[in-house]
């Protein structure tokens, strides 16, 4: 090999320092505003391996540096943990809404159909129409939920928050 300072020993594969780096860099994700458990580990031991054997730096501060370590590893357990029960918790809510929107089949619904249009001027007016139907369908598409009604034998995607009133004779 080259150089002995450098190159780079891990796991029993010893490789220059410039083959290392461009690995690392291409292991490394886009996001380099933040540094993970792995590289403050890497920056700890290297700090031990290049410290100055005439003048080792004091324990205490290797101490206060492994419980940093410690403590970013938590925090990073927790955030995973976080993450999961988020999921969990909005898979729950999916779960409920589908629920309690498929006891509306069948039932009639109102709901206010608000149409943007465009006037020879080139102003914008908005009309507002009251809609009368039953509910045929549920549907959630990208996490927003829709009811299908039926009006005059056409087929109308509803959003839950257009509905005014649910219930027989509406």
């Amino acid at each position: 090999m080259a150089n002995s300072l450098n190159t780079i020993t891990i796991d029993g594969v010893t490789q220059t320092l410039e083959n290392y780096q461009a690995k690392q860099s291409q292991n490394v994700n886009n996001d380099n505003t933040s540094l993970g458990k792995d590289a403050f580990l890497q920056l700890l031991v290297t700090q031990m391996k290049y410290q100055d054997p005439l003048d080792p730096q004091d324990n205490g501060e290797y101490l206060a540096q492994l419980a940093q370590f410690s403590a970013l590893e938590q925090m990073t357990n927790v955030a995973d943990g976080l993450g999961d029960v988020s999921k969990l918790v909005s898979n729950i809510d999916t779960s409920v809404l589908v629920g309690q929107l498929s006891n509306m089949i069948g039932k009639d619904v109102q709901w206010i159909k608000e149409t943007s249009y465009t006037d020879e001027n080139g102003n914008v007016s908005t009309s507002k129409n009251t809609m009368e139907g039953v509910v045929t369908g549920v549907s959630i598409s990208d996490g927003t939920p829709t009811i299908i009604a039926e009006a005059g034998g056409t087929k109308y995607k509803v959003a839950i928050g257009e509905i005014s009133r649910i219930g027989d004779g509406v």
